[in-house]
């Protein structure tokens, strides 16, 4: 496995148009870093542009909603904010050939149960790189919570700026990620391949967990309350690294959404 530590003597390039597959929570925070960033981003759902009409607004001039073959088609680099569950709506041709950063976990309750991943034949990123298999996927934004993705996010080199793991196949898409969180307030921790991605999902030492401290137990749509409460913490690079490595893959099968215990 690698995990190689960012590097700030040279700056990666920035993708100038982020296509947003998914308009959730996460999409929705990735969406307001790219806009402060001044990137111009494609917003889209499942629900149609029109639905998309009060984020579009907030996010101001730079920002317009779109179906998802129409992101896929604008953006530079596209990010998946999609449930696994969905990953087969992803669209096709209009993503091949892109890099498509992947966003999902795996919980079963929610997802149904999958038979390659419950038995460890496959990650979850795995499985979604197989399907788009003209594009090239990335592990990323999965170990934070949206609310902590948009408050931790730092400028480069602050004192105090936090990692996120990536993971790929690709190294020319990892740069690519790796530049795209640099200009969002984020070093990247290149932890492996897709098939070394299992280190960063649910139920890893690196997932969630350190970027917020001890989380009291409680429902799922209580924690959300509770992590908008909550600023984050800091975790760096060095930080992330110790983490992944000290990861014991389970079943993940397993998986449980956050704050279900």
């Amino acid at each position: 496995m690698s995990c190689e530590q960012p590097t700030h003597e040279r700056r990666r390039t920035v993708h100038r148009t982020l296509g947003l597959i998914g308009s959730g929570m996460i999409g929705s925070a990735v969406a307001r870093l790219a806009v402060a960033a001044g990137l111009d981003v494609v917003l889209s759902n499942s629900r149609g542009p029109e639905t998309l009409a009060d984020l579009v607004a907030e996010l101001g001039g730079t920002a317009r909603a779109a179906t998802p073959e129409e992101a896929a088609r604008a953006g530079d680099l596209i990010v998946a904010a999609v449930p696994l569950a969905a990953y087969r709506q992803l669209p096709l041709e209009a993503l091949a050939g892109k890099t498509v950063l992947d966003t999902a976990n795996y919980y079963p309750e929610r997802d149904g149960h999958l038979p390659e991943l419950d038995a460890g034949e496959l990650t979850s990123t795995a499985l979604v790189q197989r399907h788009l298999a003209e594009s090239r996927v990335v592990k990323a934004f999965n170990t934070i919570t949206p609310h902590q993705l948009f408050s931790l996010a730092r400028p480069a080199d602050a004192p105090d700026r936090s990692a996120l793991p990536i993971a790929g196949d690709d190294a020319e898409a990892k740069a690519a990620a790796t530049g795209l969180l640099d200009a969002l307030g984020y070093d990247a921790v290149d932890i492996g391949t897709l098939a070394d991605s299992w280190r960063s999902e649910p139920n890893t030492p690196a997932y969630i967990a350190p970027y917020l401290g001890e989380v009291p137990a409680m429902n799922v749509e209580d924690f959300l309350r509770w992590t908008l409460r909550t600023p984050g913490i800091a975790v760096p690079a060095a930080r992330i690294g110790e983490l992944v490595q000290t990861a014991v893959r389970q079943r993940a099968g397993d998986a449980r959404l956050p704050s279900e215990d």
